[in-house]
């Protein structure tokens, strides 16, 4: 950590710092956007022990003013790393403003931030610091005013970014964007959704919202002016919004576009992500025209980027091509981003950002995935649970009818098992392709899946090995595939409830939690009623196998027994596939 101290000499100024140590050689020019530093730690929480201070607080353009450095207000504090910039005040986001001149060339050096060559101090190595001064030149056509900026590190895992310095008036500069100061909202009117499809290309979440009108709209927009596109993005958010530009639906090698909430600011840049990285800050700055609102929550931010940007560079993309837009949000502390809140929304196919507009569709939830959901879903609340019922209530029915040799309870119950081991295998392997390899996010829900996929697989297993209904031991089997099959059934309940708030298939709540509770509670009451049915009826025949005189009333009742069982069937599966079609299409609308 270092003081930072600025000379101003005629339009010059004078910084004293204390380093930060992302590069020990002080090359960080990826770091112009957002000045923090790739250390893999956050900013320090602490009130930094540095300052900036200058001798003047109003400038003209080209104007030389000296500002100096006051001292390191800890005692015998040093520090390794610094950077310094000027801001405009109007445009934090905008990228630095002047140029810098050395005073002591042995510790600091000149870097290019925004395609402005001085723009930015850094240090030479990771020397211990006390003071470090320089001069910065006040532009041609300067905004109204400035401010200066300094990351500052004092050891690797120890740095503050953007330690804010004094504010200096440049008179005769040009006004900057007009912000509101209370709540930091440009005067501007918001985005809209309207003109959608017609004047420019838009990609929303929930489908059709208006950013305008909806406070939880995620809403990113694009149109082609000139050798120009400008980008809208909006969006409910903590910390951040972005975008990106892929060759493919998988995350790495993509250009990502962010919109980091840092205090009262928000920070508009550029970065590239190589691999599921965390995203790099490009070496050049491509935006221009930024501006930004928050309000209630909602990031926003606009900028113009060309279409053709330092192509020679491969972390730039062309805007002529082909490419998936991926749209995500997340928390981020001190300008430094987190992992996204959800699986990002990833648009349905691949688009010409500087073509003809288009009204774009999405997902949040790779296909993959989704075909993983629905066959558990169908598998374990509808084939198994019609199983379980045919095997446990209908084996007096169709007492002189077969199919294929076998009585038709069995051939359903069987025919239905398989089904459900079949949609079990498949819906298991599915998301080890689409993840290449086991998940470290899924949870217990991973571990709950691969347990039940053990059970499914012993169950038929023990079937073949059966003994014959009369062996002595047959009894052996009938608790053990009892308890194998409702053990399974239970986790597979409670894996699909866990899923169902996986990040790769977040179902909307509390309305598909409620939903799926319905679900099962619609099968424990048949099941309920089914038994209550099953246990008086056999009391009753018990009764009328002591009296030789009521056969006919005992055949009457096996019809009426077997009839009200259908008419239970019959309802219990029309009240399931309800269930289960509801819950399909809401996979289907992730």
């Amino acid at each position: 950590r270092a003081q930072p101290s600025l000379l101003l000499i005629s339009g010059t100024r004078v910084v004293c710092l204390r380093t930060t140590r992302g590069f020990s050689n002080g090359k960080v020019t990826q770091a112009c956007g957002n000045m923090v530093p790739n250390h893999g730690y956050d900013s320090s929480s602490d009130p930094p022990p540095y300052t900036i201070t200058v001798s003047k607080t109003q400038l003209t353009p080209g104007e030389q003013t000296k500002v100096s450095t006051l001292e390191d207000m800890s005692k015998g504090t040093t520090f390794k790393g610094f950077f310094i910039q000027a801001r405009d005040v109007g445009k934090p986001s905008g990228g630095a403003v002047g140029s810098f001149t050395l005073m002591n060339k042995s510790i600091s050096q000149l870097l290019t931030c925004a395609g402005t060559q001085g723009s930015a101090v850094s240090h030479t190595s990771e020397s211990k610091k006390t003071e470090v001064e320089v001069i910065w030149t006040a532009p041609a056509n300067p905004p109204s005013s400035v401010q200066f900026t300094a990351t500052v590190v004092q050891k690797y895992k120890i740095y503050w970014v953007k330690i804010p310095g004094p504010v200096v008036t440049l008179t005769g500069g040009t006004p900057g964007p007009s912000f509101n100061p209370t709540t930091a909202q440009p005067t501007t009117s918001p985005f809209s959704s309207e003109g959608c499809g017609t004047n420019k290309s838009c990609l929303r979440d929930p489908v059709g919202c208006d950013p305008k009108t909806d406070p939880v709209c995620f809403f990113l927009s694009f149109r082609t002016e000139g050798q120009s596109v400008v980008f809208e993005l909006s969006g409910p958010a903590d910390g951040y919004v972005s975008f990106g530009l892929s060759l493919d639906k998988w995350m790495g090698n993509d250009e990502i576009y962010l919109c980091v909430k840092d205090g009262d600011l928000v920070d508009v840049r550029t970065t590239y992500a190589t691999g599921r990285s965390y995203p790099q800050p490009t070496s050049e700055d491509p935006l221009r025209d930024r501006a930004w609102a928050l309000s209630d929550g909602v990031i926003q931010c606009n900028f113009r980027r060309d279409i053709n940007f330092n192509l020679a560079d491969h972390s730039f993309f062309s805007l002529d091509h082909n490419y998936y837009l991926f749209m995500a949000n997340g928390r981020a502390d001190s300008g430094r981003i987190r992992r996204h809140d959800r699986q990002p929304l990833i648009s349905s196919n691949q688009i010409v950002i500087s073509g003809p507009p288009r009204d774009l569709t999405g997902s949040r939830s790779p296909l993959l995935i989704k075909y993983h959901g629905a066959f558990m879903l169908v598998a374990w609340m509808t084939t198994v649970s019609t199983g379980i019922i045919v095997a446990r209530y209908f084996k007096p029915d169709w007492p002189e009818s077969s199919l294929c040799g076998q009585r038709i309870w069995f051939q359903v119950h069987r025919s239905l098992m398989i089904v459900s081991v079949l949609l079990t295998c498949v819906g298991f392997i599915l998301p080890f392709i689409y993840r290449g390899g086991w998940s470290k996010r899924a949870g217990s829900h991973a571990y709950l899946g691969c347990t039940v996929m053990v059970l499914a697989i012993i169950q038929p297993v023990m079937a073949v090995f059966r003994p014959a209904p009369n062996a002595s031991r047959r009894y052996i089997f009938n608790w053990m595939h009892l308890a194998g099959g409702t053990i399974a059934q239970i986790i597979a309940v409670v894996a699909i409830f866990l899923g169902i708030h996986q990040q790769a298939l977040l179902l909307p709540g509390p309305w598909s939690t409620i939903v799926l509770a319905g679900f099962v509670i619609w099968g424990v009451v048949v099941d309920l009623i089914l038994e209550v049915h099953r246990v008086g009826f056999l009391q009753i025949g018990r009764g009328c196998s002591e009296d030789k005189l009521l056969t006919k009333i005992t055949f009457s009742s096996l019809q009426q027994d077997s009839c009200f069982k259908k008419i239970v069937l019959t309802i219990f599966l029309c009240g399931n596939l309800g269930f289960l079609v509801a819950l399909l299409n809401s996979i289907n609308n992730v």
